[in-house]
This record gives structure tokens, C-alpha cells and sequence, in this order.
């Protein structure tokens, strides 16, 4: 019994030394905020800050994320990004120089210091187009969001904006309309109701989950200029 008790023990404590291994791994990728996939192949990156290890930061999480997506292009999002490594920042630029696919950057005016100076060194060697609105660094596809709704779109771009929380331009509310909710079954009801159909006909066929929407005007515009891209890269290849 004593044994299982001291096995037990040394159990628990190697469990607890990994879990805070883990723990310190993860929390070294202080640079690089966020990195995921979307519309299954669009390479979403979100920059905290520009500081030492972005550009190995970056470098890792492209890998990762092309080991299971066909990646046609990249999203940089630099909104809200700050830092002061020039060094660090110099190195990030160097990783989208060959251009070997389309890139998006996003800015708006809390994009700051050396983040800024990504962005345009980006653009000037037409390694990208800046989307989003910012006063220091002037975007190429002006999109205006108001800062409190750009920070729920950080957390969710697929989220909504309760109507009576935003003012913001109508190119961040209309996102919401371009949803119709309405099932097959409903039509079909409907289509009943006003005689062009009987009941006993064929039972609608199950409705589709919906793909979820990016409601973040800024992605939003990144993401499909992406695409579009992509879809004119294949057609001519």
C-alpha cells in the first residue's frame, strides 16, 4: 500500500512538472497573439507585439498551419499592435518578401511604433495591401470600424453587435442582413399555406448548417480580396 501511495506521489508530480512545462511554452509566444485558419484556407496571424521571436513566432505558425490547409494567402493583423524592435520587426518583413502568396494587412489606429513601420514597409515593397483606417499609416482599401466594435471583432469576427451597442458606418451593421434565416421547411409551409403545394408532397430535405460568417468588415474584406486572388490563380494556371 505504501508502494502505491509513493508511486501515486511521483505520478502527481510528473504530471504537475509537465502541465507547468506546458504552461511556460505556451506563454512564450508573447509576439504572436493569434494564428488560425480561415474559409479553410486563408492563413490568419495577429500580431500583440513586435518584439523579440516574431519573426520565428510567425515562421512556426505558418508551418503549422500549412501541415493541414492548402493555405492561398495571409492575413497579417496588425490593429492594436505595438513594439519597438526593429530588429525583430526588419526580420518579420523578410518573411513575406518572396510573395509567394497574396497578403493582408490589417491596421486601424492603435496600430503603433514599429508595428506601423511593418505595415508600410510591407505595402512599399508591394508585398502587400494595408486594409482598415489609421491616421499614420494610410491604408490601401479604407474600411472605418469604431474601436469598440474592432475590439469584439479581435476576440469573434464570426460575432454580432447588438444594434443599440454601435453606431458604427453601415459597412460594419449591413453584415448582418446578408443572413436569411429562413429554412426549406418554411418555404415549403408556406408554399402550402397559399395552395401551390399539398401535404402529402415530398418532405423538404434537411437544411444545411450554416457556414459561419465573418462579421469583422476589415477581415472580412481581407479575406475575400484573398480569395479572389486564388480564384484567378487557378483559372489561369
Amino acid at each position: 500500500m505504501t508502494r502505491f501511495v509513493l508511486s501515486f506521489s511521483i505520478l502527481s508530480a510528473a504530471i504537475l512538472l509537465a502541465a507547468q512545462s506546458v504552461s511556460r511554452a505556451a506563454g512564450t509566444n508573447t509576439a504572436l497573439a493569434r494564428s488560425a485558419v480561415l474559409e479553410s484556407n486563408v492563413a490568419y496571424l495577429r500580431v500583440g507585439h513586435v518584439e523579440k521571436n516574431l519573426a520565428e513566432e510567425i515562421q512556426s505558425a505558418q508551418s503549422a498551419l500549412a501541415t493541414t490547409n492548402k493555405i492561398a494567402g495571409t492575413v497579417l493583423d496588425l490593429r492594436f499592435a505595438d513594439g519597438g524592435d526593429v530588429d525583430s520587426e526588419k526580420a518579420a518583413a523578410k518573411l513575406f518578401a518572396p510573395k509567394k502568396s497574396p497578403l493582408a494587412i490589417l491596421v486601424n489606429d492603435k496600430t503603433r511604433g514599429v508595428a506601423a513601420d511593418l505595415a508600410g514597409e510591407l505595402r512599399d515593397a508591394h508585398d502587400g495591401l494595408i486594409f482598415g483606417s489609421s491616421t499614420d499609416v494610410k491604408p490601401d482599401i479604407a474600411v472605418a470600424v469604431k474601436m469598440e466594435d474592432e475590439k469584439s471583432f479581435l476576440e469573434n469576427p464570426f460575432g454580432t453587435l447588438a444594434q443599440d451597442e454601435t453606431n458604427s458606418p453601415p459597412s460594419t451593421n449591413d453584415f448582418a442582413s446578408f443572413i436569411d434565416h429562413t429554412s426549406e421547411a418554411d418555404l415549403v409551409r408556406e408554399k402550402i399555406k397559399d395552395g401551390d403545394e399539398d401535404e402529402d408532397s415530398a418532405p423538404p430535405r434537411p437544411v444545411e448548417p450554416q457556414k459561419p460568417f465573418i462579421r469583422d468588415p476589415v477581415l472580412a474584406r481581407a479575406v475575400d480580396l484573398i480569395e479572389g486572388l486564388a480564384v484567378v490563380r487557378q483559372s489561369r494556371s
